[in-house]
């Protein structure tokens, strides 16, 4: 397994690739980015841990890694993402032990970036 550092990197690379080729596309998934993931009812903290549940349970690494970083970021505490990935385990049995934990280690590497 690459690092998450790797994975950031590597993912933002493609990305910057593919978005060249169609970037109508990204524009419009930014804006629908911005639009779901904002302060409304619910704070945007909240919006990034149950991201990182799904990202969890999709098993997508550069989702895990966006959504880590988002919710250190927006201030989540360790223990909110513990008892998030904790419901992710409950939905997804196995495989959420495995990807909850990738889940939790990405939140706790910018977690210590967000605290500097």
């Amino acid at each position: 397994m690459t690092s998450i550092r790797e994975n950031q990197h590597e993912l933002i690379g493609l990305g910057r690739h593919l978005r060249e080729a169609i970037p109508a596309v990204y524009a419009g998934y930014a804006q629908l980015h911005n639009a779901a993931m904002g302060d409304g009812a619910l704070p945007a903290r909240t919006k990034e841990l149950i991201a990182l549940a799904i990202a969890v349970t999709r098993e997508c690494d550069g989702c895990v890694v966006s959504h880590a970083r988002g919710a250190a970021r927006r201030g989540a505490t360790a223990q909110e993402v513990a008892e998030t990935m904790g419901v992710a385990i409950l939905m997804n049995g196995g495989p959420g032990t495995v990807w909850g934990p990738r889940g939790y280690a990405a939140f706790e590497e910018f977690a210590g970036e967000a605290r500097t």
